[in-house]
């Protein structure tokens, strides 16, 4: 994981539960990641490193811009306000996590496929900011 403590990020959850191992589903709940499709954002701290190295294979994840935050939030949490959620101020949001998406138009690449193998899984940086455009 290349993500620096501290720094926001979107976790998307890509694959479902089919098949799913127990420990790596008690996760994904306490990332508030439910269903496919839903978007949890979180601080990046060393636990939740831990908890997303768990669950890497099933999920998408990166920094997330102001500009994508604010698209997002004026969406599914019209009275948060994206540089408050930017500069850790997450109380506001809090109450609507999980952030359900719609599946991205044009659809995924594969999720069989970590990132950079060309799928969409696991660490994408920057580029988890096109994904999301494309789901909200």
């Amino acid at each position: 994981m290349k993500a620096e403590n501290g720094k926001l990020i979107a976790i998307v959850r890509v694959r479902g539960k089919v098949n799913l191992n127990y420990n790596i589903e008690e996760t994904m709940q306490r990332l508030n990641l439910k269903a496919v499709n839903n978007c949890s954002l979180i601080r990046l701290t060393d636990s939740y490193k831990g908890m997303i190295n768990r669950c890497q294979n099933h999920v998408a994840y990166g920094e997330i811009d102001e500009a994508t935050l604010s698209k997002m939030l004026a969406r599914h949490a019209p009275d948060a306000n994206a540089k408050e959620v930017m500069e850790g101020k997450l109380d506001s949001i809090k109450e609507g996590m999980p952030i359900r998406l719609h599946p991205p138009r044009r659809g995924y690449r594969k999720i069989k496929q970590s990132f950079n193998q060309g799928g969409q899984l696991g660490y994408m940086g920057g580029e988890i900011n096109k994904l999301i455009g494309r789901m909200i």
